[in-house]
């Protein structure tokens, strides 16, 4: 089985709630979900959520979209990430997140036969960045989760899932998708209150024609409509695994200071 996880939580620290923020009416992971229904690598999607009542919302709307939910640690990531995992027994995991509305499931579908053709362990599209940041997506063997989940210490590798492998090469096999074209300066992905302007004018002017709209769809959409590409943000990428990052340089700096 390959088994999709979906991360969201409403308390994101730039954009409160942002998961759950309308897009032509629909919660935004709602809309996420449409689309990773789609894929058809992907055998089952389960989202990964917490515990914390903040996310008692994520719950319900789970519950109305017949999706399964699973809650967990809110800061211990990678154990939500895994305990959400264990009961389908899969062979490998796609790790999506719930800040990526314009996830494509081709794209998602490449990855996992990518995956399973040169058989690796790891495989994204982010170890050399090429496709627009917001297409983010990466298969994981369960094995690997499970060494990960073991041996994990550092808070980077707690919160965000799979720095532990990938920063491992010796040890586990890794491989990256890229795209022909580079995409990597295109930024789709919500984290701030413009980011979720940029998505929602893209879903307007292509949801109602083809719900099932492309990442081809939307570049020839910026082509032709440069006001909505004027909307896309500009802000950091990954701001919040360089918090975690500056947290574990503290962690090994106290480790030093002890020896």
């Amino acid at each position: 089985m390959i088994l999709g996880i979906l991360q969201a939580r409403a308390s994101s620290r730039r954009l409160p709630g942002k998961v759950l923020k309308p897009i032509l009416g629909r919660p935004m992971l709602e809309r996420q979900i449409e689309r990773l229904r789609r894929s058809r690598r992907m055998d089952r999607l389960v989202v990964a959520t917490s515990v914390d009542t903040s996310d008692d919302a994520i719950a319900a709307l789970c519950q109305s979209l017949a999706v399964d939910c699973f809650r967990g640690s809110l800061e211990d990531v990678l154990d939500r990430f895994y305990r959400a995992a264990c009961p389908y027994a899969p062979r490998a995991v796609v790790r999506l997140t719930g800040d990526c509305p314009l996830a494509d499931p081709i794209v998602i579908d490449r990855l996992i036969d990518l995956h399973a053709a040169a058989g690796y362990e790891y495989t994204s599209n982010t170890l050399t960045r090429s496709y627009p940041d917001g297409l983010d997506a990466e298969v994981v063997d369960f094995d690997c989760l499970e060494a990960a989940w073991c041996e994990a210490r550092l808070p980077s590798e707690r919160e965000h899932v799979t720095p532990f492998i990938y920063h491992h090469p010796e040890r586990f096999r890794l491989g990256n998708l890229a795209e022909p074209d580079d995409l990597s300066h295109l930024r789709w992905v919500v984290d701030e209150p413009e980011d979720l302007a940029f998505i929602a004018a893209i879903y307007e002017a292509l949801y109602p024609a083809n719900p099932a709209f492309t990442t081809d769809d939307v570049l020839a959409l910026l082509e032709r409509r440069p006001d909505i590409a004027a909307l896309m943000g500009r802000a950091p990428t990954n701001e919040g695994y360089q918090r975690s990052l500056a947290a574990a340089a503290a962690v090994l700096a106290a480790r030093k200071g002890k020896t």
